[in-house]
This record gives C-alpha cells, sequence and structure tokens, in this order.
C-alpha cells in the first residue's frame, strides 16, 4: 500500500510541523511528510524540514497583487507533490474558499482555543479578558470560515492564578504537539469519519485531552 503523502504549509518556526514529523517516523504511519511550504522566507521551520531530508518550498504572499493569485500560486505548488492530506501548522495566512474547497475533507488545522470560543488571532489574551478558567486547542477540518469546521480532536487546559498570555501560551502549545500529530495519525489511518458533520473517531479513542 502507498504511504499516504502530507504536506505541511508554516510561516514562523515550525514546532507543530516537527511534532508531526517526529511521530510519523517513531510510530510508522502509512504516511510520509513529503514537502514543507511556507509564504515567509525566514520562516525556521524550514531550515528545520530540511535538516529531515524534506522537500522544502517558499511561495512569498508578498509576491503577488492578489489573495486569489497567491491561493492559485500556493495551491499548484501544493499540487506538484500530490498531498493525500494537507496540513496548516502555524500558518498565518487566511486562505480563500476555492483554496479550500479545493483540499475539501483533507485539509487540517490546529487553533489554539477551544473552537467555537475565540476565532481569530489573540486568542489567549481575549480568554484571559473574559476570565476564562479552560483554555485548549482545536484539531479541525477546515472550512471557508476561518477557524471553522468539524472537530477532530481538543485539549483543555486549566487557566492558573497568575497566567498571562506567555504562561497560556505555552501550556497550551505542549498540548497541541500531543493533539496535532494524533489527528493526523488518524487521518492518514483511515480512522476517521464524517457523520451529519460531526468527526467520530472509529476506534472510539477519546477526542479529548484534558
Amino acid at each position: 500500500m502507498a504511504l499516504k503523502r502530507i504536506v505541511i504549509l508554516i510561516s514562523g518556526g515550525g514546532s507543530n510541523m516537527m511534532a508531526i514529523v517526529r511521530r510519523c517516523a517513531e510510530e510508522g504511519w502509512p504516511a510520509q511528510v513529503v514537502a514543507v511550504i511556507s509564504n515567509r522566507l525566514d520562516a525556521g521551520g524550514l531550515a528545520l524540514a530540511a535538516a529531515q531530508g524534506i522537500a522544502t518550498r517558499i511561495v512569498p504572499h508578498c509576491a503577488h497583487a492578489t489573495r486569489d493569485a497567491f491561493d492559485e500560486a500556493l495551491a499548484q505548488t501544493v499540487d506538484s507533490f500530490v498531498p493525500d492530506l494537507v496540513v496548516l501548522a502555524g500558518f498565518m495566512r487566511i486562505l480563500g474558499a476555492g483554496f479550500v474547497q479545493r483540499y475539501a475533507g483533507r485539509l487540517l488545522n490546529i487553533h489554539p482555543s477551544l473552537l467555537p470560543a475565540f476565532p481569530g488571532l489573540h486568542t489567549h489574551r481575549r480568554a484571559l479578558a473574559a476570565g476564562c478558567q479552560a483554555v485548549g486547542a482545536t484539531v479541525h477540518l477546515v472550512t471557508p470560515t476561518l477557524d471553522h469546521g468539524p472537530i477532530v480532536m481538543q485539549s483543555v487546559v486549566p487557566v492558573h492564578p497568575g497566567d498571562d498570555e506567555r504562561t497560556l501560551a505555552a501550556r497550551v502549545l505542549a498540548t497541541e504537539h500531543v493533539i496535532y500529530p494524533l489527528s493526523v495519525r488518524w487521518f492518514v489511518q483511515g480512522r476517521l469519519q464524517i457523520e451529519g458533520g460531526l468527526v467520530r473517531q472509529l476506534d472510539c479513542a477519546s477526542q479529548v485531552l484534558m
């Protein structure tokens, strides 16, 4: 059986990308990360991926006059690697409906909140201001609506007295490094099913990390 081909999109340091790459190798998934693509020349994760022997590409968003033009250039680069799954791992560009629909059902994202709460930016700041007692992260299938789509897995992280954005973000990120690789593994193993707009794990494994 051919390995599932994974393409990961990043904009920064690539910690979630590396968590996926390492777990894929360590656990022997029926998959391979075939490319890491960034919209930023200075994305630190590119060097980390290259050091693992993974192909890297840069599609600078600033080189394209419109969002649609960038989306098309990005899609052509993604398609050149014939992916079974496209993973957004800290990719800090809003993708248009055409791009999202092109990869419908095989485009994953992780967001640092318990969606549908706090979509968009500054999630930890907003959660602290709202007095939330717990926060977390969400892995979801991407739809054209920002930070929306069928939820694959979530982590729940308590807010401690004295927490600020930095300390809270660090604890949430640690859980992202657990739930994102696990969600990708389930996908490539064919262990996820969408029913009525909800994602079901076929082995009845918990889809919440507490």
